[in-house]
């Protein structure tokens, strides 16, 4: 088991690099609990506009919202990054294959009537995002939690 343990965990980091990797692990899980909750919940919909089965837009919301969970806590962090890395190079893979751009237009540049809502201007559709997200799940799965962590807690030696 220990072995298993150290090809996972390459260490868990204290001072400053640790504090560091607490916060960014807590901001992206609670960002990515707040991308899975409506998608759970609004299930059908979510799949009948990506045109998918349910049944794994279930998975990649489930993903989301117990991954960030699970990075919130330090919990299987390794694991949770990557079940969600999993769910956003799909969601790469879907807006290269729909023609969309890398980056969107700057909001401000974009002509009166498009990509409005009750809030105003929103940004045009990308994969920007979703790569960003991919790059900082790949982080968090090769450095781990940190220090600051119920990973640190059970599986530290």
């Amino acid at each position: 088991m220990r072995d298993i343990v150290s090809l996972i965990y390459t260490g868990f980091p204290a001072g400053v690099v640790g504090i560091v990797l607490l916060l960014f692990r807590v901001g992206i899980g609670v960002l990515f609990m707040r991308h899975g909750y409506p998608k759970l919940t609004h299930l059908k919909t979510w799949a009948n506009s990506l045109n998918m089965p349910i049944f794994l837009c279930f998975l990649s919301a489930l993903s989301m919202f117990a991954g960030g969970a699970c990075l919130i806590l330090g919990f299987l962090t390794p694991l949770a990054s990557v079940a969600i890395l999993g769910s956003m190079v799909v969601a790469v893979g879907q807006h290269i294959a729909q023609g969309k751009p890398f980056m969107a237009r700057d909001p401000y540049l974009i002509p009166d009537g498009q990509y409005e809502g009750p809030s105003g201007k929103g940004e045009p559709p990308s994969w920007e995002k979703a790569f960003m997200y991919c790059l900082i799940l790949m982080v968090l799965a090769v450095l781990g939690p940190g220090f600051a962590s119920l990973d640190a807690v059970l599986f530290a030696p």
